[in-house]
């Protein structure tokens, strides 16, 4: 399997978010797959305390100089080969993620079927 790649402004982007987070004991970033939104899956990020979760062996932790980024196995196994990245031009300020195994996407790119 791919591993999750992450652009340079999703990389910048995600640094800013960690600095300015009061909460530094949240110092993982954690990616998941959710049932939701127009298609089916929806992602979710967010900052984390790692002391809050329960990293089986099973799971991904990926270690880059400023933070690390966990997934769980299940959204692992429908993230292989994605790359995370970040825009914040006319088609929207957010984080995109390119994800090679989604069969169909919602127009807004919230969302997810395989």
């Amino acid at each position: 399997m791919s591993d999750i790649t992450i652009s340079d402004s999703a990389y910048n982007r995600i640094c800013e978010i960690k600095a300015s987070d009061h909460d530094k004991r949240k110092n993982l970033l954690q990616i998941s797959i959710i049932s939701g939104g127009c298609s089916g899956l929806s992602y979710d990020l967010k900052l984390v305390n790692r002391q809050n979760l329960t990293i089986k062996e099973s799971d991904h932790l990926f270690e880059f100089p400023d933070f690390n980024i966990f997934i769980d196995m299940r959204s692992y196994l429908m993230l292989a080969g994605t790359e995370l990245d970040f825009s914040d031009g006319l088609e929207g300020k957010g984080f995109h993620f390119h994800n090679p195994n989604a069969r169909r996407t919602c127009s807004c790119g919230d969302s997810f079927s395989l």
